[in-house]
């Protein structure tokens, strides 16, 4: 079957798939951000009374929802492209990776959809109280889609609470518990959500610096870079600490990945980060990876050749043995199906065993060179720098704007002003370059050691794949720019009365 399947296929497939995850990507951060900065300007309308302040809320309100329905029309055809572009894969692991994105579809989305009408539409027609619960629960709805969604991805990079079924040929659910709490989506979660949170804050900084720069809204402006910097700066420390504790998951599930993302080759104990170029922390990467400065941390030649020692004390098995033992288990599969037909029970119990000792390894029977499993080393040591720096920058960015709103120099510092405007670029910069570390440096898997992507796609002509990835670029970028003009003629037109 695999052989029949036109190679360029599956980079179209990809680059379509990736293609559509980065513009959704550019909606979901800014919806989440601003979801929570809007929510406590409107508590502090409610508690305070201030009209000031429904005014500011209701501001960012507009632009939340301009955001909001460009991000759910690409969210929609990037579900559907699990289907079309990647049969295989959701017929392998439909019954696990389905569960999520069914509850977010159910709760989530409709848990938005409800609440949102009542946020725009209900001032002075609702209470107060009904009306700031609708606009907390339209957020906390857009977050708990997100944490389906990354329950979903996470489950891709470290797969758990399933079993193997022979007679369908598909992974089943056997503990939701452990794919919707793994240690991993949890981490995931909390890191992707606040660097969302960081974004909507550098948003909100950036135009409200616009409105400085102007002359106009002074108070408005002022009040807002305030509470956007106070949720920024607590989002971008959370951000650190996440990643500190993904960094390390990383190491343990996915050391292909980590060794991709620091460029190295041949590890080794007491092992340094590399920064740029010669410039290194001493015993650092041996510390993120293994939470010891005297930690071994295998390198892509070390991960190909095995033999070094692993946590437990066992043997790292090379590529070529994992590649041997996944062909064992296709094999001993097609034995068992053989045997079924037949109705020979001790055959079917022979194959049985020898598919649950190498299940584990079964998605490298589907790969034909060890050196398919090196992901691009350039793009995930580069882009993994450029997240953690940008993140570096961030937490002194907020901290800057706080010390100066505490000095009362916020409105007076033009060049700040200037800072923040050409900010709002990197945070998107940022969160992309984290999506690049994450899903190029697991690759060529879309299941991590389970299903290769060769093995996962849908038999199309590629010719069609292709033309849905110019229709699909077409119609994004000019859904793009369409939000970018509106957006711009809402703020243009500034806050409105309350």
């Amino acid at each position: 079957m695999l052989a029949s399947i036109d190679t360029s296929m599956i980079d179209w497939s990809r680059a379509q798939f990736a293609l559509t995850a980065m513009y959704h990507w550019l909606f979901v951060p800014l919806t989440l951000g601003l979801a929570v900065i809007m929510g406590l300007m409107e508590t502090l309308y409610v508690i305070s009374g201030n009209e000031f302040w429904k005014r500011a809320a209701k501001f960012w309100m507009k632009l939340f929802g301009i955001n909001f329905a460009v991000g759910v029309a690409t969210g929609l055809i990037l579900e559907f492209q699990f289907g079309t572009n990647w049969s295989n894969y959701s017929w392998f692991v439909g019954d696990i990776f389905g569960a999520p994105l069914a509850i977010e579809g159910i709760v989530a989305f409709f848990m938005e959809a409800t609440f949102v009408a009542v946020m725009f539409f209900g001032w002075n027609k609702v209470s107060k109280k009904f009306h700031l619960a609708s606009t907390w629960l339209t957020g906390l709805g857009a977050t708990f889609s997100a944490w389906w969604i990354l329950v979903a991805n996470s489950w891709m990079q470290y797969p758990v609470g399933m079993a193997f079924n022979p007679d369908t040929v598909r992974n089943e659910m056997v503990d939701f518990v452990a794919v919707a709490f793994s240690p991993v989506a949890v981490t995931k979660f909390f890191h992707t959500v606040l660097s969302s949170w960081m974004l909507g804050a550098v948003f909100v900084i950036g135009v409200s610096a616009w409105f400085l720069l102007r002359k106009r809204e002074k108070e408005f402006a002022i009040a807002s870079m305030k509470v956007a910097a106070v949720v920024g700066l607590f989002a971008s420390l959370v951000t650190a600490m996440t990643g500190d504790k993904s960094a390390y998951q990383v190491a343990q599930c996915q050391p292909m990945k980590l060794a991709a993302m620091e460029a190295l080759y041949d590890g080794g104990t007491r092992e340094p980060l590399t920064v740029v170029g010669d410039i290194k922390i001493p015993l650092m990467l041996s510390y993120l990876a293994t939470h010891d400065f005297d930690g071994y941390v295998p390198g892509i030649n070390n991960i190909l050749l095995g033999g070094y020692a692993l946590p437990d004390s066992t043997k790292a098995l090379s590529v070529v043995e994992k590649m041997k033992n996944g062909k064992k288990a296709i094999a001993a599969l097609s034995d068992y199906r053989e045997a079924k037909q037949e109705g020979d029970q001790v055959a079917m119990e022979a194959a049985r065993q020898v598919i649950d000792e190498n299940m584990k390894y079964f998605g490298y029977g589907y790969i034909d060179d060890p050196n398919d499993l090196v992901p691009n080393v350039w793009l995930s040591f580069w882009a993994f720098r450029v997240m953690v720096g940008l993140g570096m920058y961030f937490i002194a960015f907020f901290a800057l704007i706080l010390f100066l709103a505490w000095k009362r120099k916020l409105s007076k510092v033009n060049w700040l002003h200037y800072v923040a405007l050409a900010s709002i670029p990197l945070a998107y910069l940022a969160g992309q370059a984290g999506w690049i570390v994450a899903e190029v440096g697991r690759q060529p898997w879309t299941i991590q050691d389970l299903l290769p992507v060769n093995a996962a796609i849908s038999r199309l002509e590629t010719g069609s794949v292709q033309t849905t990835f110019f229709i699909f670029l077409i119609l994004f970028t000019v859904l793009l720019i369409a939000e970018i003009g509106i957006m711009l003629k809402a703020i243009q037109k500034g806050p409105e009365e309350a």
